[in-house]
């Protein structure tokens, strides 16, 4: 008879770039497969809830499309001819790659890049130990947190903020700039149980009627980059009707009465016409979060990622201020809590061997910098090798015409370490097979609330996957790069870390599964001062002197209000590009993430842009229709998705698909910039115009996505 298979449950943590950093419950099945993910009940941000992608990641550890063996690039960049070896051979053609550029054009010739992929510390910062100590180029992350958490942290001083779990005790819920339902199920689980339990009002503010705003019981659409303009309304409001807590704010804030005088011009019949909100939408929001104590403000990433995103940020943020929400459970506000962890991380990065004389690239400029761009190079060498970990940049970095440009030359020697034949992996000249996160040991913390918990390997990787980790030591070796977290066993920098972090041992913390960390209520509610030395939140900050990370000043810093307003360097439509474009998070991938799982695809179905039927209308678009999006940068090819949720003008287009998905090639991202947004940097992602135009394109030209993925069986020569 057959024997039924043993199905274990273990305790895991999600590795994915999303601020829940969900704990897992994950069916092992007889030690070598896994079946269905759960979300850990034990935790009590997680609260036994997760997204759909994830429940489902047996599509992608099993996935047959996987890479499993070392390959060498046999034909031209981006063909997919390529040839198994061994990983001997790999790594050390890569060695003799970076010591050939290193002799010949520096050490800041060599160029390691990586980002989110992982959020597991060992496994995703490790890379910059051997940047340090081989004195490569590094790396300023632009990509994703340099705008929200510079505003957010310009007011409070900290990159903390009120409990996550603290929405459930609120009677007001605001998410602004964040499609929770795609992007954060955890949101929705605490805000939906303060609807249930307390008839807590949820509001969403958006630049589309997304899966979010349709959970609302207050859905404010506005255009996108105007967040800046609404937040200053409310405030005008709240300072009008006599809804400012004035004793909060002469005790906890700077200059309360100066703001007061900023804001008589900024009224709702001002915001009205910039945000395309109707002056009754604004006093109605103004008055629901003046007359409501407990309002909880969680504040995305979305609205922050506009050439004015910065100050978006920091005005959404000074509303709780001026109510003094700050002071109540249920009140307040939260971005990141990122900032409650201090994580020392000097043995994962080998700090001890940082040279700050080597030159900081910016990982958002990728395009300009393979392309030679002399002022994003700072002066110095060509980047003429690369090894790449945990990002995809052929698919989701800003400028896509330069960045194909820069992977295609043949000068250029790339290595990219990865699970799927990515975008990114076609160009490489050695492409190398890596583990996913089941398949190693590593160490996780959640931004969006306050557990850190360790993901312990739980089966063995297929084929000859490697870590992270085992890279960098194989190089390590072959590089002469001497540094003893080089020689460690992930357990070991993990219990390393824990220690000099101040949070006991890796025997401790496996014994608990997970740790709360959440400081007292008095700390993350800010009521013992915020984090700067007078204890004041910040409506006036010193731009280039926010305490947050940064490369220095950056963009057209010196023409930023001093106060909360719209700012108004947005790249504006104008009559050649008459329409504003968003890329929105697609709900069943993660940036260029489950892109090759079935089930994903299936309901993402294909490459599509949603337009008002208004705007439609006059070309003669219908739903189905192939559209030309064009600008300065580039042209894409997208379906017609006809839809009244969105404003006259404003273009959406959800989910990083890859390139291939596209008639010729191109993606979304070629429509993005990757100038630098004041003060610090970051890319905005979610502020382009564009023109819109009907196009009649051949229909063979679309094919099912699954037919585009270059099987790893299929290029090996």
């Amino acid at each position: 008879m057959n024997q039924a298979p043993r199905i274990e449950r273990r305790a895991s943590v999600c590795p994915h770039d999303c601020p829940s950093v969900c704990s897992l419950e994950v069916e092992v099945i007889d030690g070598r497969t896994i079946g269905r993910v759960h979300g850990a009940k034990s935790n009590s941000y997680t609260a036994g809830v997760i997204c759909a992608k994830v429940a489902r990641y047996a599509e992608r550890i099993h996935n047959p499309d996987r890479l499993l063996y070392p390959l060498r690039r046999t034909g031209p960049k981006g063909s997919g001819q390529f040839e198994r070896i061994s990983w001997e051979e790999a790594l050390d053609i890569v060695a003799q790659k970076f010591l050939e550029a290193e002799r010949e054009f520096g050490s800041e010739s060599v160029w390691p890049y990586y980002y989110a992929g992982t959020m597991g510390y060992v496994m995703r910062d490790g890379i910059n130990r051997l940047r340090h100590v081989k004195k490569y180029s590094g790396q300023y992350s632009t990509i994703c947190t340099a705008m929200s958490w510079t505003g957010y942290v310009a007011g409070t001083g900290h990159l903390r903020g009120a409990d996550p779990r603290e929405m459930a005790a609120s009677d007001c819920i605001v998410i602004w700039g964040t499609n929770a339902v795609h992007t954060q199920v955890n949101v929705m689980t605490h805000a939906m149980k303060a609807r249930k339990e307390r008839g807590a009002k949820i509001v969403a503010i958006d630049i589309y009627n997304n899966a979010t705003l349709k959970q609302a019981d207050m859905a404010l659409v506005l255009r996108p980059g105007t967040d800046g303009a609404l937040a200053c309304a409310v405030m005008h409001v709240l300072f009008r009707d006599g809804l400012a807590d004035w004793d909060y704010l002469e005790r906890y804030t700077d200059h309360p009465r100066e703001l007061e005088e900023h804001l008589k011009t900024r009224d709702p019949a001002w915001a009205s016409a910039i945000t395309g909100l109707s002056v009754e939408e604004i006093e109605g929001f103004a008055r629901l979060v003046g007359t409501t104590k407990r309002t909880y403000f969680r504040l995305g990433f979305g609205f922050a990622r506009q050439r004015n995103g910065v100050v978006n940020m920091h005005a959404a943020l000074s509303i709780p201020a001026v109510t003094g929400a700050w002071q109540y459970e249920g009140g307040g506000a939260l971005h990141s809590n990122s900032g409650i962890f201090h994580w020392n991380k000097a043995l994962i990065e080998g700090h001890d061997a940082i040279d700050p004389s080597i030159r900081i690239l910016d990982q958002s400029q990728i395009g300009r910098i393979l392309t030679g761009d002399v002022e994003a190079l700072y002066n110095g060498p060509p980047v003429k090798a690369m090894l790449i970990q945990n990002t995809n940049p052929v698919s989701v970095a800003p400028e896509q015409e330069l960045v194909k440009q820069g992977f295609a030359r043949e000068d250029l020697f790339i290595c990219v370490h990865e699970q799927f034949m990515t975008e990114t992996a076609l160009m490489a000249d050695i492409v190398l097979p890596a583990t996913m996160f089941m398949e190693h040991d590593d160490l996780y913390s959640g931004g969006g609330h306050q557990h850190f918990q360790v993901g312990p390997k739980l089966i063995e990787p297929p084929g000859e996957c490697r870590s992270n980790h085992e890279v960098f030591r194989g190089l390590a070796q072959r590089l002469d790069a001497r540094h003893r977290g080089f020689v460690m066993e992930p357990r070991e920098i993990i219990d390393w870390t824990l220690r000099n972090s101040g949070w006991g041992s890796l025997e401790n913390l496996e014994a608990h599964v997970h740790f709360d960390a959440q400081p007292p209520f008095e700390e993350a509610h800010f009521l013992k001062g915020f984090g700067y030395p007078d204890g004041k939140f910040r409506f006036k900050p010193d731009w280039t002197k926010v305490p947050s990370y940064n490369n220095g000043p950056m963009g057209p810093w010196a023409t930023m209000p001093a106060f909360p307003d719209h700012w108004g360097v947005i790249e504006a439509a104008t009559d050649e590009h008459p329409f504003r474009l968003a890329t929105s998070p697609a709900r069943n991938f993660l940036n260029s993430s489950f892109t090759e799982t079935p089930t994903s695809l299936d309901k993402e179905r294909r490459p599509e842009v949603m337009i008002h039927p208004l705007d439609a209308q006059p070309q003669g678009i219908a739903d189905g229709d192939w559209v030309k999006l064009r600008n300065h940068r580039g042209e894409v090819y997208l379906r017609a998705k006809l839809f009244d949720g969105v404003r006259r003008g404003v273009l959406i287009a959800e989910g990083i698909w890859p390139n291939a998905a596209h008639p010729f090639g191109r993606g979304i991202n070629t429509l993005t910039g990757g100038d630098q947004v004041a003060p610090y940097g970051g890319a905005a992602f979610h502020d382009n115009r564009v023109a819109l135009e009907k196009a009649d394109l051949d229909p063979r030209l679309e094919l099912p996505i699954a037919r585009k993925h270059h099987r790893a069986e299929a290029v090996v020569g």
